[in-house]
C-alpha cells in the first residue's frame, strides 16, 4: 500500500505567491485525510512549510533550479513510487513529464497551471512565448489531468495552445482554511481601523504592474472628493513611489497609507468597510475570495480569469471594465451605500475552503477520500 498512499507535490514558488498560500493549505489538508505527502523542494525555492505535521515531509532535492532538479527526481520516483505526481508552473511541468518517462515509475501525472497563459506570455519574450504554448500544447496531453484554477482559464488554455480542453478541468483552490468562515479577526493594529475613523477601501497585491493599483487610486480619488474615506494597499513591489506621488498629485495623499506586506490580511480585510479588485489579468484572484470570506462587500473589475466566476456574474459584488477608474468609483459609492450582508457574501467564498478543495483535489487525482 505504500505508493498508493503517498502523494508527491513537485513545486518551484517564489515562496509568497498564490500558489505558495494554496500549497501551505492543501498539503496539511492532504495529510489529514490519511495520505503520505512529501513536498519535493528545490533550494532557494518555495513553498515553505513551518512545522511540517505528521505524514508530510520535505525531500530536499539538493538543486537550486529546476531543471538540474531531473535526475534527483528521477531517482525519487524510482525509490518511492508515489500513486500520484503534482507538478505547477510550466518549466516545473516539463521537467515532471520527463522525469516520470525516464523513471519507468507510472504515478498519476497531475499538471497545474494558475493564471491566464495568453495574457500572461503576452508580456515575455518571443522565445519564452513559444517554448511555454508548444509545450502546453504537444506535452501535456502526456498528463493524466491537467487542472487549472477557473473555466476561463481553462478555456483560454485551450484556445491558445490547442490543449484537448477535455483534459483540462477546472479544481477550485484551497484559499481559506475553513475556521475563519466562523470568525471575525479582531481590529488590526492600524489606527485606520479602530472604531469611530472614516470607512477604509482596501487593496491587497503586489505593488505592481499587473494589480493596476493607479485606477483603484484614480477612482478613490473620485469617491473622496465626496465623502470622508480612507484606502490602504497592502503589499510590496516596485511601484510603491509611483502610487505614493499619484496619490500626492491627486490630493490624497494624505488619505493613501502603503502598510507593506501582511502575512495575515485577514484582520485588514475583515475591517475594512469595502474591498477593491483591481488586476488586469489573474489565474483567479485569492484576495477576492478571501475577502469575502471575511464578509466584506467586494467590488471588481472583469478581467480574466477569475472575478466574474467568484462573484457569479456580479451577483456577490459589482463587476467593471478593466482600467475604468469612472466605473470603479460609481461601483464603490454603490457598494458603501448598499452593502450586502457578511453572511451572504461568505457563501461565495465557500467552494474555495480547504476542505471542500481538498476534496476536488482528490478527485482530480483519482484517489478515495481515506480516513485519517
Amino acid at each position: 500500500m505504500k505508493g498508493r498512499l503517498r502523494i508527491a507535490c513537485f513545486l518551484s514558488t517564489s515562496g509568497h505567491s498564490g500558489v505558495d498560500r494554496a500549497m501551505q493549505h492543501l498539503i496539511p489538508a492532504l495529510a489529514g485525510r490519511g495520505y503520505r505527502v512529501d513536498l519535493l523542494h528545490v533550494r532557494r525555492h518555495g513553498p515553505y512549510l513551518k512545522d511540517p505535521p505528521p505524514g508530510v515531509r520535505v525531500v530536499d532535492l539538493g538543486t537550486r533550479s529546476t531543471y538540474p532538479s531531473l535526475l534527483p527526481l528521477i531517482r525519487y520516483l524510482r525509490r518511492e513510487r508515489p500513486a500520484v505526481l503534482l507538478a505547477d508552473k510550466d518549466r516545473v511541468n516539463r521537467t515532471a513529464l520527463l522525469g516520470r518517462r525516464l523513471s519507468g515509475a507510472r504515478p498519476r501525472l497531475v499538471l497545474s497551471s494558475g493564471t491566464t497563459i495568453s495574457i500572461d506570455l503576452a508580456h515575455r519574450g518571443a522565445f519564452e512565448r513559444w517554448l511555454q504554448r508548444n509545450s502546453m500544447g504537444r506535452l501535456y496531453r502526456f498528463a493524466d489531468q491537467v487542472i487549472v484554477t477557473s473555466r476561463g482559464v481553462a478555456d483560454d488554455m485551450a484556445a491558445y495552445t490547442g490543449l484537448a480542453r477535455g483534459l483540462i478541468r477546472v479544481v477550485p483552490s484551497p484559499v481559506v482554511p475553513d475556521p475563519l468562515f466562523h470568525t471575525t479577526p479582531p481590529r488590526p493594529a492600524h489606527p485606520w481601523f479602530q472604531a469611530g475613523q472614516p470607512p477604509v477601501i482596501l487593496g491587497v497585491g503586489e505593488l505592481a504592474m499587473r494589480k493596476d493599483f493607479p485606477t483603484l487610486i484614480r477612482a478613490f480619488a473620485r469617491v473622496r472628493a465626496e465623502r470622508p474615506c480612507r484606502l490602504v494597499i497592502l503589499g510590496e513591489g516596485g511601484q510603491r513611489a509611483e502610487l505614493q506621488a499619484l496619490a500626492a498629485g491627486l490630493g490624497v495623499g494624505e488619505d493613501l497609507a502603503l502598510p507593506g506586506y501582511q502575512s495575515n490580511p485577514y484582520a485588514f480585510m475583515a475591517h475594512a468597510a469595502l474591498f477593491a479588485f483591481t488586476s488586469l489579468w489573474e489565474g483567479l484572484g485569492f484576495v477576492l475570495i478571501e475577502a469575502l470570506a471575511m464578509g466584506t462587500p467586494v467590488v471588481s473589475v472583469d478581467c480574466p480569469s477569475g472575478p466574474r466566476e467568484i462573484l457569479q456574474d456580479g451577483e456577490y459584488g459589482p463587476l467593471v471594465a478593466v482600467a475604468d477608474d469612472l466605473a470603479l468609483s460609481r461601483a464603490i459609492r454603490e457598494t458603501l451605500d448598499h452593502p450586502l450582508p457578511g453572511g451572504r457574501l461568505r457563501e461565495a467564498a465557500r467552494p474555495y475552503g480547504v476542505e471542500a478543495s481538498t476534496s476536488a483535489y482528490l478527485q482530480a487525482f483519482g484517489l478515495p477520500e481515506l480516513c485519517p
